[in-house]
């Protein structure tokens, strides 16, 4: 790169983004549609050192067309699918605090991993059938404590 278009560039970090936008239309002919300083003061600072050295050979940018030709491209974003988790109902009282029914929570508890299923009406763990997460934990430990603690659901992280 030749040093009056290193000039040109270390330059460009004093302008404001207003300025940035001006001569990005300037050079590109069109309208500066971004607002990120970082992303066009990079565009600018290409396209001097494109125009300095020559830019892309005849080769290269008929290589890219026939890439571009050949690529699919997405004018629109796909449309969401509902998953089977989302079609679950949850009741009108749900705690927030626990996932939807249908769903795991899992806990590492003295070197294993506990998998609890959360029901519409309850939990089952081990293949029984639980009330609420409180029953579960007591069953688990032994003592009472609480379900939300103890599988650590609804706390700040």
């Amino acid at each position: 790169m030749s040093p009056e278009t290193k000039l040109k560039v270390a330059k460009l970090s004093d302008l404001t983004i207003g300025q940035l936008a001006a001569k990005y239309e300037k050079l590109f002919g069109e309208k500066c549609r971004s607002r990120n300083r970082r992303y066009v003061h990079r565009r600018i600072a290409w396209k001097l050192q494109a125009d300095d050295e020559g830019g892309l050979s005849e080769q290269a940018i008929l290589r890219a067309t026939v890439v571009a030709g050949e690529s699919l491209i997405r004018l629109t974003p796909p449309k969401s699918r509902k998953s089977k988790k989302d079609e679950s109902k949850v009741p009108e009282k749900w705690d927030s605090r626990l996932p939807s029914p249908g769903n795991l929570i899992e806990r590492q508890y003295k070197g294993q991993t506990l998998h609890v299923l959360v029901l519409t009406e309850g939990f089952e763990y081990d293949g029984e059938h639980y009330k609420s997460l409180t029953a579960v934990a007591r069953a688990i430990t032994g003592t009472h404590c609480s379900g939300f603690y103890f599988f650590k659901l609804g706390q700040a992280k």
